[in-house]
């Protein structure tokens, strides 16, 4: 029953939003304080629920879970418990795996044009939530966005300041127009956002950036902003485009580098 309680608990816990991981032990040799198929749950705060036996080997799966989290990978691993291991004297061993579960980056895409219909199609490729604003009826309904967690009709500007977003938020703005675009960064610049980005030639995003400091915009927030839009890869299209943004993306998303890794 302990065990089902662990489970019941990480699925709200889930359900709410919040990252886990679950330890379960997979093999148990001599003095194990419990037994295979024991598991608990940790969240990155370091809350659990349930109890993998408590004292060092409990204190030491916790600390692992949360940084496992933190780096979003699942994997197992082999404890010894003894004074060389965990510094216990109760001697045996218990095999772990670790497995996170994390919640997958929300794609905001202002924009369900032609643009804004290839980022949908490759963002949901690369395990993003995708949710669509759009106030043209004819270019939101589900046969066009089938996989889309949401679709948002109505007034852009409205609908995005109205809708919560974290550092867990991605945000792409591809309207049909500069006005509606600058609109569209008005109403999340001041947001956790941990990306914005606007589509538009250079001298556009200078007469947009202009304008927004006018609004009163901070500099701190204009920064943020990645306009234009998109790594450098060249070609127009709007599959081009979308690859130049989702690349993006990802290198601020992985915390990467934008260099070749052709060897020289």
């Amino acid at each position: 029953m302990a065990d089902l309680f662990v489970m019941k608990k990480a699925l709200e816990d889930i359900e709410n939003g919040k990252d886990l991981a679950i330890a379960t032990i997979t093999k148990a040799e001599g003095s194990a304080p419990r037994r295979e198929g024991t598991n608990m749950a940790v969240l990155e705060d370091g809350t659990i629920h349930g109890t993998i036996g408590g004292g060092k080997l409990e204190k030491k799966i916790i600390e692992l879970c949360i940084e496992a989290i933190k780096e979003g990978k699942s994997y197992g691993i082999n404890l010894p418990l003894n004074s060389e291991g965990l510094g216990m004297i109760c001697g045996g061993e218990v095999d772990v795996f670790i497995d996170v579960y994390k919640q997958k980056p929300k794609l905001l895409i202002a924009g369900g044009g032609h643009v804004g219909y290839a980022i949908y199609e490759l963002a949901n490729f690369l395990g993003f939530n995708t949710v669509i604003f759009e106030d043209r009826e004819e270019f939101l309904n589900e046969e066009r966005f089938p996989l889309a967690h949401g679709l948002i009709l109505g007034d852009i500007k409205e609908k995005l300041e109205s809708y919560p977003i974290d550092d867990n938020t991605y945000v792409v703005i591809v309207t049909r127009g500069h006005a509606y675009d600058e609109e569209a960064i008005e109403a999340v610049a001041n947001s956790n956002a941990k990306y914005i980005g606007a589509m538009g030639s250079k001298k556009k995003v200078i007469t947009m950036m202009k304008s927004l400091k006018e609004k009163g915009l901070s500099e701190e927030n204009l920064d943020k902003i990645y306009a234009p839009i998109g790594l450098k890869i060249s070609g127009g299209s709007p599959e081009d485009i979308a690859m130049s943004i989702m690349a993006e993306i990802q290198l601020i998303r992985n915390n990467g580098e934008p260099a070749h890794m052709k060897y020289s």
